[in-house]
């Protein structure tokens, strides 16, 4: 959300309109959307909420309407996006989804290759209609207090309370939800913003908490990057940040916007529990407090069973729930995604499996045959959990069936320590380049300090060839300690100009990438095969080309990093970034080179 809606203290709400269809969350001002026919028709810096109701550009919301959410960053102080760029690649968007240049693909780490926009969908967008808070909310502009601060026009700032109140309302009628995240300047600070700093504010985490959290059958996330550049969002991106970490313009918006977010788990919970799976309203259950950031439930194992609604003990340390015939949330799980060290103990004695593994849980995030000690370390525990674990016989060297076991997927500088106290294996599952992928520098720094090798040497790297350095750029577009991996890891003498192995993708996935790009050219498919295909003799720098991450890519030319290195295709990463739609990458990168 930009810097003039913002602030959430409930107004009266005596004529409050019906909910939109199966919302639980009333709306307290209407709806407001434009046409994608009339957007697309658009060009420059958009005009406001009241310039375009004048020239009877914005429809009330009816039954029946395909409708499409954007969220993103404001770019600028007083108006969402001063020169128009943002809104311009979203037109783009909107146009290839239109015309089926555009392919929206699961993420690298998901690697659901069949996941995509169904048919229905894309048939729609033409004659969708556009929710975009800048035309939907009458504004206050330049804001520096709370929306409900006093205010000569008391009309507006009624109506924009009214408006930010029914965001969750508004989010539960969309039927597509885009995060737009180019990579673009903020006029008045001149800092970057993109994916990291869109995730960072605390306003954009309530939007996504409310679409992920919302009763729809579809909750997916389209994620924007470039024109070229779309992909599903991977699962714990938004479990990672909490609506009561975000930044806010106004201070005193977040009290108001976490209590958005606890309505929307709320609701989930209430929805989960009586329409199912009964798997993932035990899994929000036993994630509530993290997520949330209270403090957890203290339970006996009776009030446990209770409370996850286990109908005995036999059932809790089964691996499938007799009754609801469903596979994944075990107790075991229920207690380590809970973070209750003591319930796990008990459930041990009771023939609870400390090896058990995750099964259905992958639209979570958690993949089927992860461990428990994977799911403690990926959804960031707290060490005592991994290690109680440990003593209960949990194995530190058992892989999923991607190949990776507990350590890879080490979040904090303790579990690496607690891991690697009990020898977890270093040379099973390449642990550094999960690590420096997704973990902080300090989790980096702690297998650096047991003298673990960051050099890409047997056993640190992968079987596919990627070293450490190759993991940053490919996941640190979420990261926001990906910057200072780079340099840290540089500082033990990484090779900035490493290159993928060519025979890193002679799997079948491997190969169906490079028989569609060779058959549609780079810029002709999917931003997920135009990955798989670019891989074999990628360097760092060509991977963050590809991702078209500026930051990275500026501080690996200023390593050192070579320009003209291709990939085994032959592909410089200018030529990747401008295949991507990252032009002014490109650009950046032909003008250094020059």
């Amino acid at each position: 959300m930009g810097a003039a809606i913002g602030g959430c203290q409930e107004p009266a709400v005596e004529n409050a309109a019906p909910s939109y269809g199966s919302c639980v969350h009333p709306y307290l001002f209407p709806m407001y959307l434009v046409k994608v026919s009339d957007f697309v028709q658009m060009t420059g810096p958009p005009e406001p909420h009241h310039i375009l109701r004048e020239k009877g550009l914005l429809h009330e919301w009816q039954p029946g309407m395909f409708v499409i959410f954007i969220s993103h960053q404001w770019l600028g102080v007083s108006m969402p996006d001063p020169t128009g760029a943002q809104l311009a690649v979203l037109r783009e968007v909107l146009r290839g989804l239109i015309d089926g240049s555009l392919k929206v693909e699961a993420d690298l780490t998901s690697m659901d290759m069949g996941k995509g926009l169904t048919p229905a969908v894309l048939q729609s967008v033409s004659k969708g209609y556009l929710f975009l808070d800048w035309f939907a909310i009458p504004q206050i502009t330049a804001r520096t207090h709370g929306i409900n601060e006093a205010t000569e026009l008391e009309e507006i700032r009624t109506d924009a309370s009214k408006a930010v109140q029914s965001i969750p309302a508004y989010v539960e009628a969309c039927d597509l939800f885009i995060a737009l995240v180019p990579d673009l300047v903020h006029a008045n600070t001149g800092k970057r913003c993109n994916y990291l700093t869109w995730l960072s504010r605390g306003w954009c985490r309530a939007e996504l908490w409310c679409r992920l959290l919302s009763n729809r059958a579809d909750t997916s996330v389209v994620v924007v990057f470039s024109a070229k550049d779309a992909e599903f969002m991977f699962p714990l991106d938004w479990q990672e940040n909490r609506i009561s970490d975000g930044l806010f313009t106004v201070e005193s918006d977040r009290a108001s916007v976490v209590k958005l977010g606890e309505m929307a788990l709320t609701s989930k919970l209430e929805h989960l529990k009586a329409h199912g799976p009964l798997s993932h309203y035990r899994f929000y259950l036993a994630r509530r407090a993290q997520l949330l950031n209270q403090e957890k439930k203290v339970l006996d194992l009776p009030g446990f069973l209770k409370f996850f609604d286990f109908p005995d003990l036999a059932t809790a340390v089964r691996e499938v729930d007799d009754q609801s015939k469903e596979h994944g949330m075990t107790g075991m799980l229920c207690g380590v995604l809970a973070g209750d060290v003591d319930i796990l103990r008990q459930l041990v004695e009771h023939r609870g499996d400390a090896n058990g593994r995750a099964l259905g849980l992958a639209d979570l995030g958690y993949y089927d045959s992860q461990t428990l000690l994977m799911v403690a370390a990926k959804s960031f525990q707290d060490p005592v959990v991994l290690s109680t674990l440990i003593s209960l016989n949990a194995d530190p060297n058992l892989v999923s069936r991607a190949g990776i076991g507990p350590v890879f997927l080490s979040r904090r500088p303790e579990h690496v320590h607690v891991l690697l106290t009990a020898r977890a294996d270093m040379n099973t599952s390449a642990p550094f380049f999960g690590v420096a992928g997704r973990g902080s520098t300090e989790t980096v720094q702690a297998f650096l300090e047991w003298r673990c090798d960051p050099h890409g040497a047997e056993g640190e790297r992968m079987a596919q060839g990627f070293t450490a350095l190759h993991a940053v750029p490919m996941f640190g577009r979420s990261n926001p300690s990906s910057a200072r991996t780079v340099n840290l890891l540089m500082s033990h003498r990484c090779d900035v100009n490493a290159q993928i192995a060519y025979d890193s993708m002679h799997g079948w996935e491997g190969i169906q990438a490079q028989l569609r790009v060779a058959i549609w050219g780079l810029d002709g498919v999917g931003a997920f095969w135009r990955k798989l295909a670019s891989f074999p003799g990628a360097t760092p720098l060509a991977i963050a080309a590809l991702m078209g991450d500026k930051g990275l890519v500026q501080l690996l030319l200023e390593l050192d990093a070579d320009v003209e290195l291709c990939t085994q295709r032959g592909d410089s990463p200018a030529v990747l970034a401008r295949a991507s739609g990252h032009s002014d990458v490109a650009e950046m990168l032909s003008t250094f080179h020059v």
